[in-house]
């Protein structure tokens, strides 16, 4: 069976004259059916003929991911999913409604392997990655809550369990997917991939020119910092990763953001904010910065907030671009990990 939203519309018309011998003009229509109508079913589709859609239920498939959980925060309006598919695997995607717009946190990996010891979604190392369609599947199940609201989704992070560019052909494909103007239609300029810096992924990106925001976890001003916190600063340390980043902004001209996770007594002193704002001296970019999420399995505390603005403050004063970031959903473990291991650990 065929996963259809594992195709983009380019792929989907050469299948439907190939593998069903139908004209051209059927993909477009099937591809409108399934993103701007959000067709639930084959049988949906109205003004397709009777016989392809019986062809259809034969062949293909729209979705094949299930509801574990669905959290609702009660302090913001933020919801976030447990997914699971046929194989067993399950992946978090949250939805965070703004007043500028409705912004999707997808998982491009099931679990992750790159280490990095703050972060729940390392816990039990990567199962596998996801496919463009399973990425999308997240997207629309997002999407099929707004809709009842007559609402869309407005801008996607691809920043949920994984990492990105250990994933990169499924993750741009899932992004030519959802760009393309007969689906969703959601802008490049909405879209942001987090890295934790693997640099040929960063250097690939810079070559295909897509107007995508580029985020690449930091955490550190430094190697011996950072290389606590973050095992792939061993492969690619902080000169070999600033060296990407500015080759990526002179080729690109896009800003690039840096996610910095603020944890207490670590990497969260003035003379860290001084270093950081050295290091990115000359390198037109933002720093996000974010009070860590507590894993019970990691033992991190959070810096408080007094230290949060003085650190934000430091940076400001240094001439870099910063801001803090708001929390949303910290009462349903919205974090990247935290609900797929709560719920791990109930089923164990």
């Amino acid at each position: 069976m065929i996963h259809l939203y594992d195709f983009t519309l380019d792929e989907l018309r050469d299948w439907v004259v190939r593998e069903l011998g139908e004209r051209p003009f059927r993909a477009v229509q099937l591809y409108e059916w399934m993103y701007q109508q959000r067709a639930k079913s084959f049988d949906d589709m109205t003004s397709l003929p009777k016989a392809l859609r019986q062809r259809l239920n034969e062949v293909a498939y729209l979705r094949s991911a299930k509801q574990v959980v669905r959290q609702d925060s009660k302090v913001d309006p933020t919801s976030k999913f447990l997914l699971a598919w046929p194989d067993g695997v399950t992946v978090e995607s949250v939805l965070m409604r703004h007043d500028y717009g409705n912004s999707v946190c997808v998982s491009s990996q099931v679990g992750c392997k790159m280490g990095c010891t703050f972060c729940a979604s390392t816990l039990g190392g990567m199962i596998r990655h996801m496919t463009a369609g399973e990425m999308v599947e997240q997207l629309m199940h997002s999407q099929a809550l707004l809709d009842e609201v007559g609402q869309r989704v407005s801008s996607v992070v691809v920043m949920g369990s994984g990492e990105p560019m250990d994933n990169y052909d499924q993750v741009m494909r899932f992004i030519d997917i959802i760009t393309n103007e007969h689906g969703l239609n959601i802008g490049q300029r909405h879209i942001t991939v987090s890295t934790v810096g693997l640099v040929p992924g960063i250097r690939r990106l810079a070559e295909e020119g897509r107007q995508i925001t580029l985020a690449v976890s930091l955490h550190a001003p430094n190697d011996a910092i950072r290389g606590r916190m973050m095992p792939v600063n061993k492969a690619y340390p902080i000169a070999k990763l600033m060296e990407a980043c500015h080759d990526y902004y002179r080729k690109t001209g896009r800003r690039i953001s840096f996610e910095y996770a603020l944890v207490a007594g670590e990497n969260d002193s003035l003379e860290c904010a001084e270093e950081l704002a050295d290091l990115l001296k000359g390198l037109p970019c933002h720093v996000n910065l974010i009070p860590v999420n507590y894993v019970p399995e990691r033992g991190y505390r959070r810096t408080d907030k007094k230290q949060i603005f003085a650190f934000w403050r430091a940076l400001l004063d240094a001439g870099v671009n910063a801001t803090i970031r708001r929390e949303m959903g910290h009462d349903i473990a919205a974090a990247c990990g935290q609900l797929r291991a709560q719920y791990a650990n109930r089923q164990a």
